[in-house]
């Protein structure tokens, strides 16, 4: 997918690979890591084995990809607070220790999305 996102009145465009975090694709995903130059690890908040899965992306990320890749943490799935299972906390913990961003959004109802991609292209462009 490619997503476009003004940044300082610059027209930018992301290539977005996503791979689920699924296991299947983590010798491509490796092969990825080389060429880019900003990561988006997602969890689900609704989901605490993802969020623990993160921890592992981020120690392939710094096995495989270059020294200065941009990441990002992002929390999917805002808009469903009753079914909270990990904690806006934890992951605002888990970002500083990494010296991350991290947003909390919802693909649903596009809440923070633009926010995040925006924030991943200035990043990358600093």
């Amino acid at each position: 997918m490619i997503r476009t996102v003004d940044v300082e009145g610059k027209k930018i465009k992301l290539q977005v690979w996503d791979t689920a975090g699924q296991k299947r694709f983590k010798t491509v995903t490796t092969a990825y890591y080389r060429g880019a130059m900003g990561i988006i690890l997602v969890y689900d908040i609704t989901d605490e084995k993802s969020f623990e899965n993160i921890q592992n992306w981020m120690k392939s990320i710094k096995e495989n990809a270059s020294a200065g890749v941009e990441r990002l943490l992002l929390g999917n799935k805002c808009d469903v607070e009753a079914k909270r299972k990990v904690q806006k906390e934890q992951a605002v913990k888990l970002a500083r220790e990494h010296g991350i961003r991290f947003f909390e959004t919802s693909a649903k109802s596009s809440t923070n999305v633009d926010e995040a991609f925006s924030s991943l292209a200035q990043d990358i462009l600093l």
